[in-house]
């Protein structure tokens, strides 16, 4: 029989960590230099990961002379204060104890940072998570398919689903050749996560449940 996983991302999809990660950003801003950065721009530029962040944030991007010294700071301030007020979307922990117990295999494959997303979520979800991947050397970060394959090979999982918030995740769906269901709470708006060619999309948790379901009904 396969055994079935969904791979959760993790910021916008299963935690809002955007204020935390504002704030985290703006710190960095004040203390080299440059212009703070909206909520929304913020929003806007998450799904790649901290160097890809603080790039978009800081003035001049790679080429600002602080730019490393920026990104040592905001992964160290980050990492120390990445759980001030995030918390779980609605609905979000009851859907992760209903697929445990139809034994469905959940897990998380992200660009945060790999520690920041192990304590996070640890605290926040607990033994309903089989495993998390971050960002860690030896596995390239998304929309690369490598932390697909490679949790697919530690769990033991055959048929699987990707859900995310991005047009990184659409992406990171279609290189893994599985299916992916776009959630609508996230930090994307829903055209540009049609744009970039998602065809599954779920309002609430109760919506992405019966996508689940249906998803994996088929073929069987």
């Amino acid at each position: 029989m396969a055994k079935k996983a969904v791979f959760f991302d993790l910021d916008g999809t299963l935690l809002d960590t955007l204020e935390d990660l504002c704030d985290a950003v703006n710190l960095t801003m004040r203390k080299f230099g440059s212009p703070e950065r909206t909520l929304s721009e913020v929003r806007s530029f998450l799904g790649n990961g901290a160097a890809d962040l603080i790039a978009k944030s800081i003035e001049n991007g790679r080429d600002n002379e602080n730019y490393e010294s920026a990104l040592a700071f905001f992964k160290e301030y980050y990492g120390a204060h990445a759980d001030i007020k995030t918390h779980p979307y609605e609905g979000v922990i009851k859907l992760l104890e209903r697929l445990r117990d139809r034994e469905i295999i959940c897990a998380v494959v992200t660009n945060k940072p790999d520690a920041a997303a192990k304590t996070l979520c640890q605290k926040h979800f607990g033994p309903m998570l089989a495993s998390v991947i971050g960002d860690r050397e030896g596995l390239l970060r998304k929309p690369a398919r490598d932390k697909i394959d490679a949790l697919a090979a530690e769990l033991g999982a055959d048929r699987l689903i990707f859900v995310g918030d991005s047009e990184v995740d659409v992406l990171t769906a279609k290189n893994a050749e599985i299916p992916c269901v776009c959630l609508t709470w996230g930090f994307r708006d829903r055209d540009v996560l049609e744009a970039s060619g998602c065809e599954f999309f779920a309002n609430n948790a109760d919506e992405l449940d019966a996508l689940i379901t249906e998803i994996f009904s088929d073929g069987e």
